[in-house]
């Protein structure tokens, strides 16, 4: 086996057809996050980003996209950002993980969403998380079926409410794919809105991040793209998310809504209608990433598996990583593991959000007072 590392503009057409070849051959890689068009996008931006090109002979076996931090640390490609993450390899590939490591000049590389199929980084797995998964593959009418048989109240008030809306603000309008950059910036105000409320740290604040987006708005291949969703009612926008799609498979990402609207659960009639535009895409996936949310467990038809753990070395710096890297990986899984736990912890961080927004005021949103404060207490959809 030979490994060379090199940056992700580096790669030229025959690697990055190799790249498809593999994702294609392989269901659990078909994911839009282990594409090497999210690479080339997120290499533009972050200096550390890498990718390890595994040939036996002539022949290109293996891709493994990662970013260098301090100390010989490794993390996946835009870590913090991705759904999905592992070595893309041809069918049956065997690697050895620190060799892998050793080539790549890392002493550590920790993962949180390593996807199934990674056969040589199982032993180096802390714990299995649920990622729920959408199956479009009988399209959108047998899907919706399937949830009016298992979520009929879901159903019936979800058509209330999209009435509702209709009556009080303007008929629903919905863009499957807007490619207008405007329509991504309202998309990142909500949810850097959405991150104040929750206590959760705003990621907007990182220039590279907005840049990433803008970056992957216009990207355009035959084997990838975005697709930028946005629902108005009337001439009001008051829902956007932004997805990723390669191939037959498309990853949920960036979802948001005005507060404003809250009471008529745009976020779950967004959801409703991107999956119904999906499948008349050609969709037969939706993975809609690890992390509990009522709306996911609602909407799901199943879940999928993926990893969190580290892969080390025999070295002093590779086991100061996994030194302070397993405490903080046990907490959040003792966290997630019990329900009270788990909404005690997000019920603290959305009042550390609404402390916030008391010291540092938001501009005033239009609309009702009583409107805002019903907006306010409708739970993340």
């Amino acid at each position: 086996m030979q490994i060379t590392v090199v940056r992700p503009e580096e790669l030229g057409a025959a690697e990055i057809a190799a790249w498809h070849s593999m994702q294609a051959k392989t269901e659990s890689l078909g994911n839009p996050f282990l594409s090497p068009e999210f690479t080339l996008a997120v290499g533009h931006l972050r200096p550390g980003a890498r990718v390890a090109v595994l040939a036996d002979g002539p022949e290109i076996v293996g891709f493994f996209p990662f970013e260098r931090r301090r100390l010989g640390g490794g993390v996946p490609i835009a870590a913090g950002l991705t759904d999905c993450q592992g070595l893309i390899h041809a069918p049956g590939m065997e690697w050895q993980p620190r060799m892998l490591l050793r080539a790549c000049g890392l002493s550590a590389w920790r993962f949180d969403h390593l996807v199934t199929g990674q056969g040589p980084f199982e032993r180096y797995q802390m714990a299995l998380a649920p990622s729920p998964v959408i199956d479009l593959t009988h399209g959108f009418d047998a899907y919706l079926a399937a949830l009016k048989t298992s979520s009929p109240n879901f159903c019936k008030e979800m058509r209330r409410k999209s009435h509702k809306l209709e009556r009080e603000v303007g008929e629903i309008r919905f863009v499957a794919d807007s490619q207008d950059v405007r329509d991504l910036r309202t998309l990142m105000t909500w949810k850097s809105d959405q991150y104040r409320r929750t206590g959760r740290s705003d990621r907007f604040r990182q220039a590279w991040i907005v840049e990433l987006l803008e970056v992957l708005l216009a990207t355009r291949t035959d084997h990838f793209s975005s697709m930028l969703s946005v629902i108005q009612a009337g001439e009001v926008p008051i829902a956007a998310g932004l997805n990723l799609r390669s191939g037959r498979v498309l990853a949920g990402w960036f979802p948001a809504y005005d507060t404003r609207f809250g009471r008529y659960s745009p976020g779950l009639t967004l959801h409703l209608r991107e999956t119904e535009a999906a499948a008349a895409a050609g969709v037969h996936r939706i993975d809609m990433g690890k992390g509990f949310k009522p709306y996911k467990e609602t909407l799901k038809s199943h879940d999928v598996f993926v990893a969190e753990g580290i892969v080390t070395r025999q070295s002093l710096l590779a086991a100061a990583h996994y030194a302070q890297s397993v405490p903080t990986a046990w907490a959040i899984r003792q966290i997630r593991r019990y329900r009270p736990l788990f909404n005690a912890c997000d019920a603290l961080l959305r009042r550390y959000g609404q402390v916030q927004k008391t010291l540092r005021p938001l501009p005033p949103a239009t609309g009702e007072p009583a409107e805002r404060a019903a907006a306010e207490r409708e739970p993340i959809k």
